[in-house]
């Protein structure tokens, strides 16, 4: 029986130096039985401070506790660490990067709910974790939900947003149903995070809210500037690749 490990970290910061401070974890199974983790982990990296601005933890938070493989939930994770079970986060990328730096090595099949987002719902300007939860009225279900695990939602901490893509994934496995009737939805969904998604609009920079196309037509070399000096996501790099004629 496939079980369906939920995770998000909170980190010292998103730099290459930086760890794991806070697992937020759901293992889900066919049954409907729920193990929920929510644990603080020691780093000796020190908290980068636009870090805590975030997620609102101090390092007098982490004195005493586990380092990050020490964990029970990283214990969990080594445990079910096989193929016919799948790991699922939003912006999937950033966290299992995170968990490779602890010296796990992913046997999971993997679920990245922001590229499913982008794929599923791409009339939405925003596929954001918090804005897919006001968006799809998650917010509404959320504290129910909340109150069988003894969960405190709170935006940009772990176990909370966690509860959030719990509900999402529902939100994918129904949607996913509609759009690819005769798939098996959580296969749908893996195949769906393996491929890139072509960005209509730019959502940042001189040409945001203009779309990427026409921009290709008018100002081709600034693309090509961006292609070769910005720190681009995989879907974007894609995007240009394509209207560049590069793929």
């Amino acid at each position: 029986m496939p079980k369906y490990v939920l995770f998000d970290t909170e980190t010292t910061g998103n730099q290459e130096e930086d760890r794991i401070i806070q697992f937020g974890a759901m293992i889900v199974d066919q049954t409907g039985a729920i193990e929920s983790f929510d644990e603080l982990c020691y780093s000796e990296v020190p908290i980068k401070l636009e870090a805590m601005e975030v997620h609102n933890i101090t390092p007098e938070m982490l004195e005493g506790k586990p380092k990050a493989v020490e964990t029970t939930f990283y214990k969990k994770l080594l445990e079910y660490n096989n193929e016919e079970n799948y790991l699922i986060a939003h912006n999937i990328n950033f966290d299992l990067g995170m968990v490779k730096k602890e010296g796990f090595e992913n046997h999971y099949q993997i679920i990245d709910t922001l590229r499913c987002a982008k794929h599923l719902f791409s009339q939405m300007p925003y596929h954001r974790l918090q804005y897919l939860r006001y968006a799809l009225e998650l917010y509404k279900t959320e504290e129910q939900e909340a109150k069988k695990y003894n969960i405190t939602i709170k935006a940009h901490d772990a176990i909370g947003d966690v509860l959030v893509m719990k509900l999402f994934l529902s939100k994918l496995v129904k949607e996913c149903r509609v759009q690819y009737p005769d798939y098996n939805p959580m296969e749908k969904l893996v195949d769906l995070s393996k491929t890139p998604v072509f960005i209509n609009t730019f959502k940042f920079g001189k040409y945001k809210g203009k779309e990427v196309i026409e921009v290709a037509k008018e100002d081709s070399g600034y693309l090509n500037w961006m292609r070769s000096n910005l720190e681009l996501d995989e879907d974007l790099k894609y995007t240009l690749d394509k209207v560049l004629g590069t793929l």
